[in-house]
């Protein structure tokens, strides 16, 4: 017998660079497709958002299998980006999302070069019915591109502000997590033009079977996501909060109501969800309804003022 959903007593929603989401959760890029695939198993209308596959400005196979393997606590994956590319999404897919009234589209980009995020960035300017662009400085899974500007400041500065130019719409920037400082990264985003971050990306590491001593993963690395990363995520959302005045978006291993409140209690203004998707189809709703409750349970009369709200005074 299935519990009905709980009605909000909670003002669950949130806003950031002009955007008005119902509530705070957005489903995270690479983990629910490009949204329609979903609507067959998830109430799409109940999420805040969601972030679609990476898009680059020609389409991309991704990488050779295995791409992903399960580990304690958590995921590896590869899969390289595998998408449609850009032209193809606007044309075929974004009219479909268009119907969907209810919930922000988020369109992550990826490229190869400073001038192909610009490309894509183009590309998706003539589209209707996205909120924002997700921009993605932070994938490890890629042998160019992605990870490289996330890691260097340098480059950082230059395709953030590349991107600013271009864009039509608010400019989010991923942030990687296998960097020095995290504060700094985020404060070069945010003087480059950055509009919001989002952070973390996945974690640089891999896995080896001791039976045939090869890779569990064909790409030999992978990007590691799931509960196991939680509280290295959480970390890294309250310092860079602490380092930046535009909204940060956190992620990394949210598979719990309590998870979301933890996160915006570090700083988040919003919190995305990805891996939990893999091992239930159903786990972005099933989060909400979480949340929904665990307001109401504490009468919270606004979700938002919960953002930046942890406690680091000592307890008397």
């Amino acid at each position: 017998m299935s519990v009905p959903a709980p009605k909000p007593a909670t003002d669950l929603s949130v806003r950031f660079c002009g955007i008005e989401l119902k509530n705070p959760l957005i489903a995270a890029s690479g983990t629910f497709g490009y949204g329609i695939e979903f609507e067959d198993v998830v109430q799409l209308d109940k999420l805040g958002g969601f972030v679609v596959k990476g898009l680059s400005r020609e389409p991309m196979t991704g990488n050779p299998p295995p791409r992903l393997f399960e580990t304690a606590a958590g995921m590896l994956n590869a899969i390289g980006l595998q998408n449609i590319g850009a032209r193809a999404f606007v044309d075929d897919k974004l009219p479909k999302l268009r119907e969907k009234k209810n919930i922000a589209v988020f369109a992550n980009v990826f490229g190869y070069t400073r001038e192909d995020y610009e490309y894509t960035i183009q590309i998706l300017n003539e589209g209707e019915g996205i909120a924002a662009y997700e921009l993605n400085v932070s994938c490890p899974n890629t042998q160019h591109g992605g990870i490289q500007f996330g890691s260097d400041p340098h480059l950082l500065e230059e395709v953030v502000r590349k991107a600013k130019r271009v864009a039509k719409r608010p400019l989010i920037v991923k942030l990687s997590p296998n960097v020095t400082s995290i504060p700094l990264m985020a404060h070069i985003a945010e003087e480059a033009g950055a509009d919001a971050i989002s952070l973390v990306n996945t974690f640089l590491a891999m896995a080896i079977d001791a039976e045939t001593r090869r890779p569990r993963i064909a790409n030999i690395t992978a990007g590691l996501s799931g509960p196991a990363i939680k509280p290295i995520a959480l970390r890294m959302v309250y310092e860079a909060s602490k380092a930046v005045k535009i909204p940060v978006i956190g992620m990394g291993g949210v598979s719990t109501g309590e998870d979301v409140v933890e996160f915006m209690l570090a700083g988040a203004t919003a919190v995305q969800i990805g891996t939990a998707s893999y091992w239930d189809p159903c786990g972005t709703e099933k989060v909400v309804d979480e949340l929904t409750r665990w307001c109401n349970d504490r009468k919270i009369p606004k979700l938002a003022e919960l953002t930046g709200g942890l406690q680091t005074d000592p307890a008397h």
